[in-house]
């Protein structure tokens, strides 16, 4: 969280499209910093210090298989190759995510950014680059009191276009086309430098993650070391960059954000979630 100028960027929920939905969300992060050039290309291998860390790396056993999410709809349309895929991505989410998501969403390598951001979420940061939506307009809004900083809660209107987004996608429907499409999610995971590894398995652990975000009590304290805002409370400081990301949103749209959430996870693995499991306050 950078004073005044800087802002937080797109989430959740990436994912894909779930990240129409986890982007709403999730993808709530902050802009790059470095002034002038042009935006680095979508990574196609693993990220410094992501190479081997986290459940995707723990294992190679397929926890949830996409066929668990139902069948794919009928289609004789072969998928496009993933390097030529933006076109009928971008078509398929703006039918999806309403009017709304034309102006937030990237058009450019589309899938890998889904997937990039999904696999980042759990860790401590997610690379600005990689973002499937643009930032938020304005500017991030503390209040200042008592030499106390805090969370304003007039960030709300900043990210009432992504919740807009999310309030008026339906989880099914994502989820199947996120089914038809799934070879497309699968290959740029492999490419990011999982060659054995399961996207749905990581989407799954990305969603959990999220859900086991806390609702802190307001006002949120913050505390600006140097650039940017922190949370000042180091048990807050210390979760996942999606966790931080839903914090921000304020209590009540991390609410929304979570409830969707769960819908998109039961789909995705043919279970429901038990009550209060993965979930904190």
């Amino acid at each position: 969280m950078k004073k005044k100028q800087s802002s937080i960027g797109t989430w959740l929920v990436s994912g894909v499209v779930v990240i129409v939905a986890i982007a709403v969300g999730v993808f709530i992060w902050r802009k790059a910093t470095q002034a002038g050039g042009e935006p680095a290309p979508v990574a196609t291998s693993p990220m410094p210090g992501n190479a081997g860390t986290g459940p995707a790396a723990a294992s190679t056993a397929i926890q949830h298989p996409i066929a668990q999410a139902g069948p794919a709809p009928a289609t004789t349309a072969p998928l496009p190759a993933l390097d030529a895929s933006d076109t009928d991505v971008a078509s398929a989410l703006l039918s999806l995510g309403g009017n709304s998501l034309g102006g937030l969403l990237q058009r450019d390598q589309i899938v890998r950014r889904v997937v990039a951001t999904v696999d980042a979420l759990p860790r401590q940061s997610v690379g600005t680059n990689i973002l499937p939506l643009k930032t938020p307009k304005n500017a991030f809004l503390v209040d200042q009191a008592n030499g106390a900083i805090t969370l304003s809660p007039r960030n709300a209107e900043r990210y009432a276009p992504y919740m807009q987004v999310l309030q008026g996608t339906d989880p099914k429907a994502l989820v199947a086309w996120y089914v038809a499409n799934y070879p497309l999610f699968q290959q740029a995971y492999r490419d990011l430098g999982y060659p054995k590894g399961y996207f749905n398995d990581r989407l799954v652990v990305a969603i959990d993650d999220m859900l086991a975000a806390p609702v802190p009590d307001a006002p949120v304290t913050l505390v600006q070391p140097k650039v940017f805002y922190r949370y000042a409370d180091p048990g807050l400081e210390a979760r996942s960059a999606g966790q931080k990301l839903l914090m921000r949103l304020g209590a009540d749209d991390e609410a929304r954000v979570k409830t969707k959430l769960r819908q998109i996870r039961d789909l995705l693995t043919g279970a429901t979630l038990p009550a209060g499991a993965a979930s904190a306050r």
